[in-house]
């Protein structure tokens, strides 16, 4: 079933510390996924025999639906390349055990094993795996869970969704990959209240931590007992911080009552979730531009909020 793969030329990533984590685009490539797709054809991702770096080989698919897509790239992605100076990227007993695709975020199931693999070859097998799946043009994210629980990182904190953006080569020198761990509010289970969640979310350098936290907000949660604020074809326009107001423009999509939540649920999920990133005290919401809307005939948009901790649930901890 495997078709036979042409070399790419290099390596287009080098790592040189243990503990700083792996790239798997170019940061002055300034294309998309899907554009490479179309000038150069799908492409898997391998380690090299040492595991320091990945490189990709061309592959020509047997499928073109997006399941069959998955499945054969899983398939490669588990299968010793043809090219001896490669290695296959996820081992022997490491496998997806199931996997789903929801508005765009391929959630991938494995099974315990994969958490045997040391820190190092983990970075390289997830940035392989995210960069080739990715391409599917219908996967904009990748997320991966042991089992049903989030992937974890040395913190102890979930690992959000990810895109080939997530992992950033500067060409010449170092990885630079900008790790934020940021705090989220999300719905509790009335609908009534705000839960908090903390996510470690690996991106792109020049993508504002800002940007980040409303596109996670749009994603959802990805912990137990944390509910969805926002619709999840809600499109952030813009997001920009000046003189410690930072706001925020949507589509039209925020105005959706998807969920069954209290009117300002979806506000003050935006805005606490903001406000606990350093220098930001207040947020404006707009939604293509405009203020003059009121939210659910209640909440006006021309209105600055800021941080609300009545909203938020108290957590009640076991004796």
């Amino acid at each position: 079933m495997r078709r036979k793969a042409r070399r790419k030329a290099a390596a287009f990533l080098v790592l040189t510390l243990l503990t700083v984590f792996l790239s798997a685009c170019q940061a002055n490539s300034g294309q998309t996924a899907e554009s490479q797709d179309q000038q150069e054809g799908y492409q898997i991702y391998y380690l090299d025999t040492n595991e320091t770096t990945i490189s990709s080989v061309s592959y020509e698919p047997e499928g073109e639906e997006t399941e069959e897509l998955i499945d054969e790239f899983l398939e490669q992605l588990s299968t010793v390349p043809e090219d001896t100076e490669l290695a296959v990227t996820l081992p022997q007993g490491v496998s997806v055990a199931s996997y789903e695709l929801t508005e765009g975020v391929l959630s991938l199931h494995f099974d315990t094993a994969y958490q045997e693999m040391n820190k190092l070859r983990e970075i390289l097998c997830r940035a392989a795996v995210v960069r080739t799946l990715c391409q599917i043009p219908e996967v904009e994210y990748v997320s991966f869970l042991i089992g049903d629980n989030p992937l974890l990182d040395s913190k102890e904190t979930p690992i959000g969704p990810m895109n080939a953006d997530s992992f950033v080569e500067n060409p010449g020198s170092s990885v630079d990959l900008t790790v934020n761990t940021v705090t989220l509010y999300f719905a509790n289970a009335g609908g009534d209240r705000l839960v908090e969640e903390t996510v470690s979310i690996r991106s792109n350098s020049n993508v504002s931590v800002e940007r980040l936290v409303v596109e996670q907000l749009i994603r959802g949660p990805l912990t137990e007992g944390a509910y969805p604020t926002i619709p999840p074809e809600t499109k952030l326009v813009s997001i920009s911080t000046k003189d410690g107001i930072c706001y925020v423009n949507l589509d039209n999509g925020f105005l959706a009552q998807g969920y069954d939540v209290t009117e300002a649920v979806p506000i003050y999920s935006i805005v606490n979730s903001l406000t606990a990133i350093p220098g930001i005290t207040r947020v404006q919401i707009l939604i293509n531009g405009e203020t003059n809307l009121v939210y659910r005939e209640s909440i006006r948009f021309d209105t600055i909020f800021e941080r609300n901790l009545d909203i938020i649930e108290e957590v009640v901890e076991e004796e």
